[in-house]
């Protein structure tokens, strides 16, 4: 069968369009499914079984007349009741009753249905998208024929003409079904071209169930299989089909299957790459246009616009010198040189080379933390249409897909601000026809084959220039000498010249002479410009000296802060100064170039810029308003997380306990947009509080881990969260801090846990237990009592995590945290699961699940229902489980978290294998593997463990001693019981 979109589709009745007559409720038909008729929103009574088999024989007759022989043929085949004719009549005549007048009408002795409106027909509609598909792939646009099969395949309503008795209705069911399932091998065909494997393995694992024999179905599941690392698995599946096809038809594999498992044998590099760019479901190909704005006012370096301009223009053309399939050029210069205004110029300049978009990413490598290439990988693949879930973990995995959705593709990519080579070796395209711009202050000598281009300062005649160009021709020829007398001043830097010029032009009382005049004291320290950094920070002294003293005040004070930008909210705490007074300020800074506006309301320094600034506060700031600066920083982030955390969890008594705050922070009418503040403000709020590493800042700094604590819970954020609690801890203990040390080690416990890193958990919990005690401090031995239970629990140690739990709900209890107390209850109930007594986990859960439904929780509500579901699955009560746990699924997608919607479908997989539907619980499974979970690791092998078992249940025993093989591994490392059910599993498959 042809793989592409354009199968042969069912024919259907003409359609007139609508005209300007047409009655507001249309008349519509459905096939693709029970056989409807509505008029509007009102279901039509089409009658019993047969008058439905009439009704649809002639909607799917192309509007031609059938006969009435044909009719009873259709409606009984061979042996029609002796009042046929009789009944085929008054079927006929009940439709016309129902339809509108002329759609059922009657000639040539037989029947037929005209005159329908456009769109008014399910079919039809398939079949017109179908077409629409298909043209959109013939034209190379995949991720709009993707979407358009998406909506094709969403027409049907369980399976065709259900319900219709008749030989006709039966071929007709047959022929649908087999003209959807090559619609789907389309769609499932382009998901891979786009790279995505992960999200097509959970779908291709469930139509393999149900399809047993459709080679191509395996085909797909194959390839992504092996696209997803998983090349055992993929080998597995193609013995599974040799076997069940020599057992059920007697024949082999078709020669592309066989010649698949001979090219994944091979490794063939060729098969591990889609052949089109990964893109999320769109309705138009993405082409990325990230260049920052060229400058108006752009000046001189004609030669160097013109050698990489020749540089360029050879990768877009594929004509680049000395064989080289991607062009690299490296900038290297001082900072403020005018390396990023120059690349982006030429990137402009050279965008018609490079039809299929521009990517720009500033990678901060002058700064203290650089970007990590792992996540400039995942922005620019989520802005080249890939989607979310189809984003690898790894730096090698993404660098890997980076490189794959690039190929066949002339992109141009701009890596601004690079730290070293070493930073940029995986954000560079692999392929022909791309082509990367680098931007350092390091020359790039160890990038192999870079053209390298080092940057000076402008000479006198570019630099006055540019500065006439800003300031204006007539100020500037009136008092030439004093201009000289400016560039020179400023060394002829560009970014020098540029914040003089502006200062300049924006105050028209000023005369070219005034500003020079200015400048004459700071020539010493321009005669500083070849010490290195000192160039720059004497270049920012000229913008900086002409400053108000509001303006330069904001500049000190905000540079204090780490984290990639600032929130105009932030801002105004680091100030104390109203928000209006605030914007005023920062706007203003923003036109002198000394800070940037990232976006509206949130403002970023250039990382030199924010050098120079701390350089600033230093000199010029007393101690104590610089620490005073940051602990307000501190209470807004403190005050307006403990603010979400309270709105997440009502009821929960944490944030009582924790540090009190002088500042107030913001606050949300409703949850939404508390969490939004909460994700969106990560980086900048887990900065802060890894910055406040001493003084009384320290126990503020962990508390605001505490109330942050969904950032690390979500995974979006975890590795970060680590680090600052990390540090934390550290600092607490050379502090000898012991009630910060137990709060940062129960923070550490918690992620650690989330990770799966028992063993590490356990000791951070263990000690933080031990501090709390000493310190009087009874919230974190709760929390820590809660990790070391829960690890108790996963290592078999049911006494101990008896002991430890019970300790946790006695200890929120006495403290009146209601919320905790669910959660020991839930905690109590997985406990009792695994224990065998299934009654008292039912009866905890559903304490928990009491409690939290009081309260009015969602988030906390989904792991009480979590927690239920399982107790009802090991009291043999599946589907009440299965409810209670489709119910946590919902909520833990609309509170982002992920890796508890994954440890859910897991769940809810092995709900499924016990109730004996193997297909459902591997296409859970899969989506499990593909989404994450809490607990590392050693849940990966139970989740693989559940995949065989529903593989080897759909007789697909290769890729179930795969699976087993692979989770035997992962349990033995984290030293699980569960290790020995695996073998006993893979004991007679191995044998064999």
């Amino acid at each position: 069968m042809d793989d592409r979109v354009g199968h042969r589709d069912p024919r259907v009745p003409e359609q007139r369009r609508p005209g300007s007559t047409e009655e507001p409720a249309t008349l519509r038909f459905d096939v693709l499914g029970p056989v409807r008729a509505r008029r509007g929103d009102e279901r039509l009574a089409t009658g019993s079984p047969q008058q439905r088999a009439l009704l649809a024989a002639l909607l799917l007759r192309e509007g031609r007349t059938a006969t009435a022989a044909e009719l009873i043929d259709a409606l009984w085949g061979e042996e029609p009741p002796s009042q046929a004719l009789a009944a085929v009549r008054t079927y006929a005549s009940r439709l016309r009753k129902v339809l509108d007048p002329g759609v059922l009408v009657s000639e040539s002795g037989g029947y037929a249905v005209r005159g329908l409106a456009e769109g008014s027909f399910d079919l039809a509609v398939a079949q017109e998208w179908a077409a629409e598909a298909e043209k959109a792939r013939n034209a190379g646009d995949l991720s709009h024929a993707r979407e358009v099969l998406n909506r094709t395949l969403g027409l049907w309503d369980g399976e065709a003409l259900a319900g219709v008795p008749g030989p006709y209705a039966e071929a007709q069911r047959v022929r649908l079904e087999e003209w959807r399932l090559g619609l789907l091998e389309s769609r499932l065909d382009m998901d891979l071209e786009q790279g995505c494997h992960a999200e097509a393995v959970s779908e291709l694992t469930a139509l393999t169930a149900a399809y047993p024999l459709r080679e191509r179905l395996r085909e797909l599941l194959m390839l992504a299989l092996y696209r997803s690392g998983r090349q055992a698995e993929a080998l597995a599946v193609y013995a599974d089909t040799r076997r069940l096809l020599a057992e059920e038809l007697g024949v082999d594999p078709r020669a592309g299957l066989r010649q698949l498992q001979r090219r994944i044998l091979q490794a063939d590099p060729e098969l591990a790459e889609p052949s089109a760019p990964a893109a999320e479901p769109a309705v138009v190909r993405v082409r990325p246009a990230q260049l920052p704005a060229t400058v108006p006012d752009f000046t001189g370096r004609s030669a160097f616009v013109r050698e990489l301009s020749e540089v360029l223009a050879g990768a877009g053309d594929g004509t680049g010198a000395g064989g080289r399939v991607m062009a690299v050029s490296a900038l290297a210069g001082i900072g403020g040189v005018g390396k990023t205004t120059l690349a982006v110029h030429v990137a402009h300049q050279a965008r018609p080379a490079f039809p299929d978009g521009q990517l720009y990413v500033d990678l901060q490598g002058a700064g203290p933390r650089s970007a990590e290439p792992e996540t400039v990988l995942g922005s620019f693949l989520r802005a080249l249409g890939t989607a979310d879930s189809a984003i690898p973990d790894s730096l090698e995995e993404r660098a890997a897909l980076y490189r794959s959705v690039l190929d066949g593709r002339r992109v141009l990519v701009l890596l601004d601000n690079a730290k070293d080579a070493a930073q940029i070796r995986p954000l560079l395209p692999g392929t022909e026809g791309c082509a990367a711009l680098v931007t350092s202050r390091v020359r790039m000598v160890d990038l192999a084959g870079a053209h390298l281009v080092d940057l000076d300062v402008m000479s006198p005649e570019e630099a006055l220039s540019l500065f006439t160009r800003i300031v204006g021709e007539e100020r500037v020829a009136a008092e030439r000498k004093a201009a000289l007398d400016v560039v020179a001043a400023c060394g002829f830097l560009p970014l020098a010249i540029r914040i003089a010029a502006s200062r300049l032009a924006a105050r028209r009382t000023w005369t070219v002479s005034v500003l020079a005049a200015k400048l004459a004291d700071e020539r010493r320290r321009l005669d500083e410009l070849q010490a290195g950094d000192l160039a720059v920070k004497a270049t920012f002294e000229l913008g900086y000296g002409a400053l108000e003293p509001a303006q330069a005040r904001a500049f000190r004070l905000l540079g204090l802060a780490d984290g990639p930008d600032t929130s105009l909210a932030a801002a105004a705490a680091v100030l104390d100064l109203p928000v209006e007074d605030t914007e005023d300020l920062l706007e203003s800074l923003v036109d002198t170039s000394l800070l940037e506006s990232a976006a509206p309301g949130r403002y970023r320094f250039h990382d030199l810029v924010r050098l120079y600034a701390r350089a600033c506060a230093d000199r010029d700031e007393p101690p104590g308003e610089r620490g005073t600066a940051l602990s307000r920083l501190l209470d807004f982030y403190l005050a307006t997380a403990a603010g979400v955390y309270t709105i997440e969890r009502p009821g929960d008594r944490t944030v009582v306990h924790l540090e009190p705050t002088s500042y107030r922070g913001l606050s949300f009418g409703e949850r939404t947009q508390a969490l939004d503040w909460l994700f969106a403000e990560a980086q900048c709020l887990l900065a802060c509080a890894r910055q406040q590493q001493s003084g009384s800042g320290l126990r503020r700094a962990v508390d605001l881990l505490w109330a942050a604590k969904d950032l690390a819970e979500s995974g979006a954020n975890a590795k970060q969260y680590e680090w600052a609690a990390t540090a934390l801890r550290d600092a607490a203990q050379d502090a000898a801090d012991i009630r910060a040390e137990s709060r940062a080690r129960t923070a550490l416990s918690n992620v650690h846990l989330a990770a799966g890193r028992y063993s590490e958990a356990d000791d951070e919990a263990r000690r933080a237990i031990e501090l709390a005690t000493a310190a009087h401090d009874a919230t974190p031995v709760s929390w820590a009592a809660t990790d070391r239970g829960i690890i108790a629990l996963g290592q078999g140690r049911y006494e101990e995590a008896e002991k430890f739990l019970t300790t946790a709900r006695d200890g929120y209890r006495a403290d009146g945290n209601r919320p905790g107390e669910a959660n020991a209850l839930c905690n109590l109930s997985r406990l009792y699961e695994r224990m065998n007594r299934p009654s008292d986990a039912v009866t905890l859960a559903r304490q928990g699940v009491d409690i939290y439904q009081q309260l009015g929780l969602t988030l906390r509500l989904a792991n009480g229902r979590y927690a239920l579901g399982v107790a009802l699955i090991s009291a043999g009560r599946l589907s009440d489980g299965l409810v209670q746990l489709s119910d946590a699924l919902e909520m833990f997608g609309s509170n982002r978290q992920r890796l508890w919607e994954g440890t859910t479908h897991f769940r809810i997989a092995q709900l499924h294998l016990a109730d004996r539907r193997p297909a459902q619980a591997a296409q859970h499974a899969e989506q499990a593997l593909a989404i994450g979970f809490i607990g590392g690791d050693l849940i990966r092998g139970s989740v693989l463990t559940a995949l065989g078992r529903s593989l080897h249940a759909l007789g697909q025993s290769d890729r179930a001693r795969a699976c087993w093989h692979e989770a035997l591994s992962l349990l033995e490392r984290s030293g699980a019981p569960e290790a020995a059910e695996v073998r006993r599993l893979l004991a007679p498959l191995d044998a064999s």
